[in-house]
């Protein structure tokens, strides 16, 4: 069953929504400001994510482009519900990265047709890369398997999503806030001590090759060749 996540202020709409859409075979949720919206996207990677554009406290412009800089959300499709119809907000959405555009007031038959077509869609993109060379550490992330200066290692599901979430953003720092945020899914960030006890082990694991996992003092962690 595929999962919908709708992002929408009026919730007499956003639940009819979710009807239409259950009806029509899918799981759809519902949450009704821009930063809860992002949230649970983050946690749950949904198949597509309805997103209105005018939404409290966070504008569905940026929770766009929100998810499209972070790697686990990236390829969710979106598509953008406004009641703004002129074409500069046709094309802020389609920049921010939004794959489809529906102005209210609209049919459902309309808004499960641009679902379907837009799914279509992606079920034929191309798949990601399988394998990730950086330095002498290659992931193979169908399998969920690394090797380190050609020897296979073991690493839990927390230590390869960091490992991932960190390679697939090589060269940028993170703070150990976005990393429980990002990888772990805290959004009541506590003890960040947690992020630095699975940097320590996944370094000790790669053994010579870790050091491409910078320390950055008083902040976070950085990828860097």
């Amino acid at each position: 069953m595929k999962k919908v996540l709708i992002i929408e202020d009026e919730k007499d709409l956003a639940e009819l929504l979710a009807f239409n859409l259950e009806k029509e075979g899918y799981d759809a949720h519902c949450v009704h400001d821009g930063k809860t919206g992002l949230e649970r996207a983050a946690a749950e990677l949904p198949d597509l994510i309805l997103l209105d554009l005018m939404l409290p406290g966070l504008l569905g412009t940026e929770v766009c482009k929100a998810l499209r800089k972070e790697p686990r959300t990236a390829q969710i499709p979106i598509i953008m519900i406004t009641a703004k119809g002129d074409e500069i907000d046709r094309v802020v959405g389609f920049e921010v990265g939004a794959d489809d555009y529906i102005v209210k007031p609209f049919s459902m038959r309309e808004v499960l047709l641009r679902v379907k077509s837009v799914m279509r869609r992606f079920e034929h993109s191309a798949p990601p890369p399988e394998l990730l060379k950086i330095g002498d550490i290659v992931i193979d992330q169908q399998r969920h398997r690394v090797v380190s200066a050609g020897n296979e290692i073991e690493l839990t599901s927390t230590e390869f999503k960091l490992l991932m979430y960190l390679a697939e953003k090589k060269g940028r720092v993170h703070s150990r806030e976005k990393l429980l945020q990002d990888v772990w899914s805290y959004y009541n960030v506590g003890d960040t001590r947690t992020v630095d006890t699975h940097v320590t082990r996944l370094r000790g694991k790669l053994g010579a090759p870790g050091d491409i996992i910078k320390t950055v003092r008083g902040f976070g962690y950085k990828l860097e060749e």
